[in-house]
């Protein structure tokens, strides 16, 4: 698994990377879907990995507003934090990284990334990139590179941790190396990329550059 590579930072989606959020985040979107009178089975699976306003424009429902909607979603979610949990051996993987090394880069917004995490009880990244701070979201790579840049190191010396598509495609098109975490697949993601299904699986070795590589003799392919 990326034998003898090192890397300059670590890039983690949150929802279904680093916690599992998905129980809650559906209750809430299965509301909104029945009220909009979509399928909502057929829908549910679309809403993992993208901004809340992308997804919902992307409906082109006749008189709603993306913005507004992805407001009142937002708040609806911010409320419904039941049942979130670290993705297995999350918490202690992101303590034993360098806290300038690596970053959150979610399409979630700020206050509900932050909510998030203090209920799933990860670590609060030194560093954060949400749906707030770029013009376009997953699977555009700006996330990623934003996210990069404020470390100050290069996309292409990076490794993104994803799980959902429009994820993978934003750290690939990034230039980042990308790592799956296959926790919260119900079927394997067909993938090219290296996948794990617990970060008990990784362990770390720092250099004194601060690179990180990851340690051979804990990881698996």
């Amino acid at each position: 698994m990326f034998a003898a590579r090192k890397f300059a930072a670590f890039l983690f989606d949150m929802d279904g990377t680093v916690l599992n959020s998905i129980a809650a985040a559906e209750r809430v979107w299965a509301k909104w879907a029945e009220h909009h009178g979509l399928d909502v089975p057929a829908f549910l699976p679309t809403i993992h990995g993208r901004r809340a306003r992308e997804t919902i424009a992307a409906l082109q429902l006749p008189g709603v507003d993306p913005v507004a909607e992805a407001d009142l979603l937002l708040k609806a979610e911010a409320d419904d934090l039941e049942g979130i949990v670290p993705i297995p051996g999350a918490v202690a993987f992101l303590e034993s990284l360098p806290p300038e090394r690596w970053a959150i880069v979610t399409s979630a917004p700020r206050e509900l990334a932050l909510l998030r995490i203090k209920a799933a009880g990860i670590p609060v990244p030194a560093m954060m990139v949400t749906a707030e701070d770029v013009t376009h979201g997953k699977p555009a790579p700006d996330c990623f590179l934003l996210a990069a840049s404020r470390l100050g190191v290069e996309a292409r010396d990076c490794l993104v941790f994803e799980d959902a598509p429009a994820g993978i495609a934003a750290g690939e098109a990034s230039g980042a190396l990308v790592m799956v975490i296959g926790a919260t697949h119900v079927h394997p993601l067909v993938t090219p990329h290296p996948a794990i299904l617990s970060y008990d699986e990784l362990g770390i070795a720092v250099d004194v550059s601060g690179w990180i590589a990851l340690a051979p003799e804990r990881a698996v392919a």
